[in-house]
């Protein structure tokens, strides 16, 4: 391929590649996972640029590249779980039950979302497109049922089209599609993410939230929960249901005392989070966990704290923060 016609390559397919980057996510759960099938897509799109005769959009044939890239990389992998779908929730006080071979579904820095423009519903839909309620239920069907549920209730492709995406007649996609959506339906819970303006009540809520972890006020930690709220933690296979189960988490498996953690805010698919920053030995905050927060209305129902500590750079976050 001439200098010129990459060139032209180049310029014509960089503005997708972040809605790429969010479409290989919703179907690998892993925003690492994500990355590499991106490039793969980027080469395979490159390398059959000749052939591209203009039949589709430059945009849908991107897709379809990139929905082939991912079944690919589904071959014989397992789903990405958290550890909420793996057992019963367990004792606070339970030693930590540590399990890194485990694929672990990861968060989306909302930093790579696709760009909707100014629409609203655009906004919305994508926010909700990523939540990680969705991407959990996503794990639950196959990889064929994910790429037709996404292509068709996501990217709203006609049957025909994701049939050729697939590999698959029109009639199985709509029957896939029929079984993919009840499986969701059973696997998540009903929509309720919390509109991108936060009200009064909430902003003041994560004020609280940061001012109680940075003091290890597990007291005033608990106030800050739901009665049924959820916490894991990602690579531990420990997770606990209840506000009051939770501050005693924090309590016996924190190994931070009062001043010895700070938040930074960030956010990751479409919902609130936090960077969290243990003190070290110099003195300095060093990369902890990077929490992800579920908001029903003034409290915190759902936190996933994840320990892999590769996605402070995916979020783009500091390597350190200097004591204050």
């Amino acid at each position: 391929m001439s200098a010129s016609v990459t060139e032209e390559f180049g310029q014509l397919t960089a503005p997708f590649r972040r809605e790429l980057l969010v479409h290989c996510y919703r179907m690998l759960g892993s925003v690492h996972d994500a990355e590499d099938t991106v490039q793969e897509t980027y080469l395979r799109a490159w390398r059959a640029f000749d052939k591209f005769e203009g039949r589709s959009s430059l945009r849908t044939w991107l897709h379809r590249i990139a929905t082939t890239a991912c079944l690919s990389a589904l071959q014989n992998r397992n789903r990405r779980p958290l550890p909420s779908g793996l057992g019963s929730s367990c004792d606070p006080g339970d030693a930590l039950v540590e399990r890194p071979e485990i694929p672990w579904l990861e968060p989306l820095p909302d930093t790579v979302d696709g760009d909707p423009g100014t629409d609203p519903g655009a906004v919305v839909e994508l926010r909700e497109s990523t939540r990680l309620a969705f991407i959990v239920a996503l794990q639950h069907l196959s990889p064929r049922q994910r790429a037709v549920l996404i292509l068709r209730d996501v990217l709203s492709w006609k049957a025909s089209e994701v049939a050729e995406a697939v590999g698959v007649s029109t009639a199985a996609v709509n029957s896939m599609l029929q079984r993919a959506r009840t499986q969701v339906r059973r696997a998540t819970s009903p929509p309720g993410i919390a509109p991108a303006a936060l009200s009064v009540q909430q902003r003041q809520l994560l004020d609280r939230y940061v001012e109680a972890f940075e003091a290890k006020d597990v007291a005033a930690l608990q106030e800050l929960f739901t009665s049924d709220a959820v916490w894991e933690m990602p690579p531990f296979l420990n997770w606990v249901r209840g506000a009051s189960r939770i501050s005693r988490l924090v309590d016996l498996q924190c190994p931070a005392g009062p001043g010895d953690m700070r938040l930074l805010p960030t956010s990751a698919n479409g919902q609130r989070a936090f960077a969290v920053y243990l003190r070290g030995a110099g003195g300095g905050f060093h990369p902890f966990q990077l929490q992800v927060l579920e908001l029903r209305g003034p409290a915190v129902e759902h936190v996933v704290a994840f320990f892999d500590l590769r996605l402070f750079e995916s979020f783009r976050l500091p390597e350190a923060l200097r004591a204050s």
